[in-house]
């Protein structure tokens, strides 16, 4: 996918999270000059594998090992400073530059005490629990929409960041108090100062440095965390993140109009998954699903937990493709759906006789699934869309056809080479 023209494409996924989108952007990379990460927190794993290389980077852009692009966290995010300087200790011991890498000075921190009233807050749901990664994303936007978080504009300035640290557990006291284990007012500061006399080269301010960018001619590409049906407005609330992992998103989480936007390019895989709890109409309880989950190493990478599986679910795709706006789709590890004799994709909801849209209330929905036959054929090998066996071209195809959208390109494997156009 060439990208000629000037302005920002964007990269998101258009599923529960997990759509492969670091290795798309990866892939993508060599045609841009700056990578921007637009939202959410290090809660995300986006797995990279180039040859010998494998990367699992939480909250740093995924075209980190394109070593001619600049690396940007935007002003959307909400960032750990012990897990940011962690992550560039990795990559800075694996030959990576990490002076490209800059974050926004808008971008919110995330402290040792959100990631406990995180894990308090799951522990206190109990049988409702969102089943969110316990690393203090939702806690931090909290309080960036309360007014009482912290910027990375502050580490500039050592003696106001540790008053606001003072400042914010003063006013969180009541809930910080029936934590079991919370560290104190000095140990947090005193962790912190380090850090941010650290993190502090490489803090920009947010706007000047995209707009900087998109008026000398580079091109950007945004890259998405999580997934459309996590997105805090219109995925399947509550059981969603905290940020907006849809486009417009990118607009809000970079400092730029929604005519900067060229492309939006929605990363599905060929069959679905979702981590944690809430609806999930096309999943599957049995062997099928066992087998995907096997085949496909359906396993969150930042915590470990096994994914449910499911078919294809063109209903919430087509929502996708509407929310989103999207130019095209990529599609991801339909290598994994080899071998199996017949392939599902949902194209319909049904609940008392009538047909449903996706939707807020998915309760009792009953998926309608179209079934095609499936190949026996390894595909790991095959660079051609055209060179796919028939009924895996066949498959593909009509994923295109149900969502409306050109697609870009597949993915038959987890390496940089292993895809199709």
């Amino acid at each position: 996918m060439s990208s000629a023209r000037r302005g920002v494409d964007v990269v998101l996924g258009i599923q529960w999270g997990d759509e492969g989108k670091g290795r798309i952007v990866d892939y993508l990379t060599k045609d841009y000059d700056v990578v921007a990460r637009f939202g959410g927190g290090d809660n995300a794993g986006h797995t990279i594998i180039v040859g010998d290389h494998k990367l699992a980077l939480r909250i740093v852009p995924s075209g980190v090992l394109v070593p001619h692009v600049d690396l940007f966290i935007g002003g959307g995010t909400v960032v750990s400073m012990e897990g940011l300087s962690a992550e560039l200790d990795g990559l800075a011991r694996g030959g990576v530059d990490t002076s490209r890498i800059k974050i926004s000075d808008r971008a919110h921190i995330v402290f040792p005490y959100h990631a406990a009233l995180d894990g308090q807050n799951e522990q206190d749901r109990g049988s409702a629990a969102i089943g969110t990664t316990k690393r203090g994303i939702g806690p931090a936007y909290v309080d960036k929409a309360d007014r009482l978080g912290i910027t990375f504009a502050e580490l500039r300035r050592p003696e106001s960041l540790a008053t606001k640290i003072r400042q914010s557990l003063l006013t969180r006291a009541p809930q910080l108090a029936r934590l079991s284990e919370m560290p104190t007012e000095e140990a947090i500061i005193a962790q912190s100062l380090p850090l941010a006399a650290r993190l502090a080269r490489h803090v920009v301010d947010g706007v000047a440095y995209v707009h900087d960018a998109l008026e000398s001619g580079k091109r950007v590409l945004a890259e998405g965390a999580q997934g459309t049906l996590l997105d805090v407005g219109y995925g399947t609330y509550p059981f969603v993140t905290s940020s907006h992992t849809i486009a417009g998103g990118a607009c809000t989480g970079l400092g730029i109009g929604p005519t900067a936007v060229d492309r939006v390019i929605g990363i599905a895989k060929a069959y679905c998954t979702r981590v944690g709890a809430g609806p999930f109409p096309s999943e599957l309880e049995d062997a099928t699903g066992e087998q995907l989950r096997e085949r496909g190493a359906e396993f969150g990478t930042v915590t470990g937990r096994p994914r449910r599986c499911g078919w294809f679910d063109a209903v919430a795709a087509r929502y996708a493709v509407r929310v989103n706006g999207l130019s095209a789709v990529m599609i991801t590890k339909l290598d994994v759906l080899s071998g199996l004799p017949r392939v599902g994709i949902v194209t319909e909801y049904r609940r008392d006789g009538r047909v449903l849209n996706f939707g807020p209330d998915l309760d009792g929905v009953e998926p309608v699934v179209t079934w095609f036959d499936g190949w026996t054929e390894e595909i790991t090998d095959v660079r051609r869309i055209a060179d796919l066996p028939r009924n895996a071209r066949t498959y593909v195809e009509r994923i295109g056809q149900v969502l409306g959208v050109p697609i870009a390109g597949v993915s038959v494997g987890p390496e940089r080479a292993q895809f199709v156009s």
